[in-house]
């Protein structure tokens, strides 16, 4: 799907699927890019979640209504929490357009989603090894290393890069749900074989993960204990019934709207307007049984 007006990027969007809401508390995960395009999406809201930026080529220049203002490039991690509301933009820079990321979102439990805003840049994350892979831990743990990002849930969200001819195995905790993406190369995961694209969910129960790669590759990891609270999610809110995303959207459009949202400095005016609430009452999404699948959205 397209992001950003006219000159947009294109975007994958393999979570939410109409069967698998979550993984975990992972709630959204577009990839956008590997493209040549300038990235350029102006302040807009957030309420009731986490994003986690993560790009793997280019850089990206964040701002948000907490007063961040920081460059994020391949091998750091921003984590924005929006709590009641938060607003911020993304554009790339630098003298290549080339971009290729991905951001995710994590619905935050009661507390934290009704919470204040706050930004956390992560420059130096922890890695896991062995022979012929390496995990960097962006959230939560792999083994015994553990990311120092704050997250609210029980997590785990790595980029696990095997090397040509690679066969390996990555501990994993029972208790979690996870799914994995291939973002470059192909590889066998857990004997399923993946390309980019698709989202493999893989279900709990697993105490480890087995990969396998030929030409290399490197393949996203997302988990978590399975999300018990409802959620409704709309554009670029995420709360607990139709009510709450409704009020979001008021507020946004309203001209008091940073007394909820703050201002993003840089931007003057410009801000992205939310679209109309379809004419129907919002509803919690609910999981489909969906049994361990390669088949994307």
């Amino acid at each position: 799907m397209p992001l950003g007006g006219i000159r947009s990027m294109n975007v994958r969007r393999t979570l939410p699927q109409r069967a698998l809401p979550t993984v975990g508390a992972w709630c959204f995960l577009d990839e956008f890019g590997p493209q040549d395009v300038q990235m350029r999406v102006l302040p807009h809201p957030h309420t009731g979640l986490q994003t986690v930026t993560w790009p793997i080529e280019g850089e990206i220049h964040h701002r948000d209504s907490v007063g961040s203002d920081v460059v994020v490039r391949p091998g750091q991690l921003n984590l924005m929490t929006a709590g009641s509301g938060v607003a911020h933009s993304e554009l790339s820079i630098g003298d290549s357009p080339r971009v290729h990321a991905v951001q995710l979102w994590v619905a935050l439990p009661d507390g934290a989603a009704a919470g204040p805003a706050s930004f956390q840049q992560v420059t130096d994350l922890p890695v896991w090894t062995s022979p012929g892979l390496v995990a960097t831990v962006m959230v939560g743990a792999v083994g015994d290393v553990r990311s120092p990002a704050v997250v609210h849930t029980p997590l785990v969200g790595a980029d696990l890069a095997l090397a040509p001819g690679a066969r390996a195995a990555l501990p994993l905790d029972p208790d979690f749900e996870h799914a994995v993406l291939v973002l470059r190369g192909t590889a066998l995961v857990a004997g399923e074989p993946c390309e980019p694209g698709p989202l493999l969910f893989l279900g709990d129960g697993r105490d480890e993960l087995t990969l396998e790669s030929t030409p290399g590759a490197r393949v996203l990891l997302i988990g978590g204990e399975p999300f018990a609270d409802d959620l409704v999610m709309w554009w670029n809110f995420v709360g607990r019934d139709h009510a709450q995303v409704a009020q979001a959207r008021a507020d946004w459009e309203s001209p008091t709207r940073a007394e909820r949202f703050g201002t993003v400095a840089g931007h003057g005016d410009e801000r992205i307007p939310a679209p109309e609430l379809p004419n129907i009452r919002l509803t919690p999404r609910r999981r489909r049984p969906v049994p361990p699948t390669a088949d994307g959205a």
